[in-house]
């Protein structure tokens, strides 16, 4: 059985299927299925300039440079990329306040839309759970949010540096202020898309619940291939980092049934 159900629900679903043989939860005998759950600490910045942006397709830069320590740090802040193109219709949650005269149209069009993402670190109090009924109780207290704090500062400081601009000039630059896919001003609980770290893997069986081929130390038959074996969130996009690892795992599958 391979099991691919993203961090929350492969969780949930190991959770749900204890038994006599396996009380804590399927392939739970470490304790830690649910337990280190990480989602990164994110926000969406939206830059106003004078000048339109036409662009469709924006989401095709990201910028490493603070992702390391620095000589302003000696902690990693993270990862900034540009965010798909935000319009009208998105700005109307939780519109922010800008000069008079910007319709949320009109400062749709004149925006560039950034995406910012900081580690967040393991703690087995963020965990994945069930109440009573079975029904997923997802437990989560922010961690590490002060390289995230600075990460903002830092595109604040990058685009008030903004000269460029052959019309405007520094006068370009309007505004950065805090959007988010939500209502609020931070990407909340409820943005789950960079979800990890609950069915940790390890070469400890007493601390990890996969060895190092994402198989169950519990369950010989038992493998899982999404977020939920990495035991740290980086500082990007955990998609791709994922989508390899199934591919590693599936190879590791084919030459075990031969």
């Amino acid at each position: 059985m391979v099991a691919s159900c993203g961090a929350i629900n492969s969780a949930a679903l190991l959770l749900r299927s204890a038994n006599d043989k396996h009380p804590k939860g399927l392939a739970n005998s470490s304790d830690v299925v649910g337990r280190h759950y990480m989602g990164h600490v994110n926000s969406v910045m939206m830059a106003i300039s004078k000048c339109p942006n036409p662009t469709i397709f924006q989401k095709t830069l990201g910028i490493n440079d603070f992702y390391y320590a620095s000589k302003e740090w000696d902690y990693p802040m993270g990862h900034i990329s540009f965010v798909g193109k935000l319009d009208g219709e998105t700005l109307k949650a939780g519109a922010p306040l800008i000069a008079p005269g910007f319709t949320l149209e009109l400062m749709a069009k004149h925006s560039l839309d950034f995406w910012l993402t900081s580690e967040d670190l393991s703690d087995p109090n963020n965990r994945v759970t069930l109440d009573r009924d079975g029904n997923v109780v997802l437990t989560y207290k922010p961690n590490n949010e002060e390289g995230h704090m600075r990460l903002i500062a830092k595109l604040k400081d990058l685009l008030n540096q903004q000269t460029k601009c052959a019309i405007h000039e520094h006068d370009c630059h309007v505004g950065l202020f805090a959007r988010s896919l939500f209502v609020g001003q931070r990407i909340p609980l409820a943005g789950v898309a960079h979800q990890n770290g609950t069915i940790r893997f390890g070469n400890d069986p007493k601390t990890s619940a996969l060895d190092a081929n994402c198989k169950s130390y519990d369950v010989d038959n038992l493998y899982v291939v999404d977020g939920s074996f990495f035991v740290s969130s980086a500082a990007v996009n955990p998609a791709l980092t994922i989508m390899a690892n199934a591919l590693r795992v599936g190879d590791h599958l084919l030459a075990r049934m031969k």
